[in-house]
């Protein structure tokens, strides 16, 4: 099916060696007999035991310039030595890529996308905008420009409400600050919008959607070159990590024609092309589905869409650049994506519609063992440090994920007003609650 003759070249730029995303794609990849080299830190990280990866190659500095991000890509390719597809795992990698599309060509095969389209999708407030433009729901979004301004923002949104930096790939590890944080009084609103320079972003004030039952949705699709979106579909989320917010713990694939017709809408009236994940947050009252994040690349649990013929998004990309043609597969509803060290009870219940693993598989099963050893060992200077935190996050992840309670907990995602038409850094930590600081779907480099 895959041209094997050409290989596939997956960044990341962020340095978060537990991606479990990385090594779908390089599995998927792999299976077919692709040639994968993965450009990412790689130290510590199960990824770099699979059987699947080629070559390692070491990834540019976080803080790295477009520059030093396309030397970085030529000393790759000179090491490849032929024409590869390029896959960005990370909005920070996708955004350079679609930056020096025609500096990589043709060491490099890259959709033909619009001229700074995958920055403008992932920026927080040119998406406000964008949603704006084309009639997509979108959380209503103030941009203050003081911090008497993002006072009152408060006031006038009502609290809580939900506050992003515009470009949360900007922002410094080790600030201590969020992509996202739930905002629960002015002077928080304030105080974070003095931190704008450190963040290295504006700062959006959003409505904040309450969480709900069979309200958190998201659709994975590629476009070809055509601009029809193939491959993917519409899942819920069923288990968030923290449960306050964050990745996809437990996802299954459901069939919802109205998030499809959005997601086909957007990418359509933007001209789209390449894999993209989006976030919708179903809203209680109106159900409208407000689409919160758009990531251009493919999602962390972006293989629990594996159709029939075996087609996922990153096969779908490789198939189309290389000229080939997609086979046309049945979607699989029901199957589900699980994160075993977020959600190990819902490993041990049967899946009568199939199931996909973040970290175990029968025919790679070095990166499974690695991740439950590293696990185990950062369990235990947990437990010598701090018992009773540790003990009350492991009982709470437990509670979290017994029957009957799988259902996500994620927030949504004067002023300058948007007129309209939501991984945790520590795998161990307590679940987050609607009164704590949060980040994204670990799109956060994935969704």
């Amino acid at each position: 099916m895959l041209d094997i003759r050409v290989p596939a070249v997956l960044l990341r730029i962020d340095r978060n060696p537990f991606h479990h995303g990385t090594l779908g794609a390089v599995r998927s990849l792999g299976r077919a007999g692709v040639e994968v080299h993965v450009v990412a830190d790689s130290t510590g990280s199960p990824v770099r035991t699979s059987r699947f990866v080629h070559q390692l190659h070491p990834p540019p500095r976080p803080d790295a310039s477009t520059g030093e991000i396309a030397a970085a890509l030529h000393r790759v390719a000179a090491r490849v030595a032929r024409p590869a597809v390029l896959i960005p795992l990370d909005d920070a990698s996708a955004i350079a890529a679609g930056r020096l599309r025609e500096e990589l060509t043709p060491a490099y095969l890259l959709p033909q996308q619009p001229d700074a389209l995958p920055e403008r999708v992932a920026d927080k407030a040119e998406l406000a905008e964008l949603c704006a433009a084309t009639g997509i729901p979108h959380p209503v979004t103030l941009i203050p420009d003081s911090a008497e301004d993002a006072a009152a923002a408060a006031w006038r949104l009502g609290l809580p409400l939900v506050a992003k930096w515009s470009r949360p790939w900007l922002v410094p590890a080790g600030s201590g600050l969020r992509s996202t944080a739930l905002v629960r009084s002015a002077r928080e609103a304030r105080e974070l919008f003095l931190r704008a320079g450190e963040a290295g972003s504006t700062l959006l004030l959003q409505t904040f959607l309450p969480p709900g039952p069979d309200r958190d949705w998201f659709f994975h699709g590629y476009v070809d070159r055509t601009g029809a979106v193939r491959a993917g579909g519409p899942g819920r989320k069923h288990l968030a990590w923290p449960r306050g917010a964050g990745l996809t713990a437990v996802g299954q694939w459901a069939p919802n024609a109205q998030v499809r017709a959005l997601a086909e809408q957007l990418t359509g009236d933007l001209g789209y092309r390449g894999v993209f994940d989006l976030d919708f947050r179903r809203c209680g009252s109106t159900g409208r589905y407000h689409l919160l994040d758009f990531n251009p690349r493919p999602g962390a649990q972006f293989r629990l869409f594996t159709d029939s013929a075996g087609l996922d998004v990153v096969r779908a990309l490789h198939l189309d650049l290389t000229q080939r043609p997609l086979p046309t597969g049945m979607p699989l509803p029901g199957r589900e994506f699980v994160v075993e060290n977020y959600a190990p009870l819902t490993v041990l219940r049967p899946a009568s519609r199939g199931r996909e693993l973040a970290w175990h598989a029968a025919d790679d099963p070095a990166p499974g063992r690695v991740m439950w050893a590293l696990w185990c060992r950062h369990a235990a200077r947990r437990l010598v440090r701090r018992p009773v935190g540790l003990l009350v996050g492991l009982l709470a992840r437990l509670l979290a994920d017994r029957p009957g309670r799988r259902t996500s907990r994620a927030p949504a995602a004067a002023p300058l007003l948007v007129h309209q038409a939501g991984a945790p850094d520590d795998p161990l930590a307590p679940p987050a609650r609607l009164t704590d600081d949060f980040r994204d779907d670990e799109k956060a480099s994935s969704c």
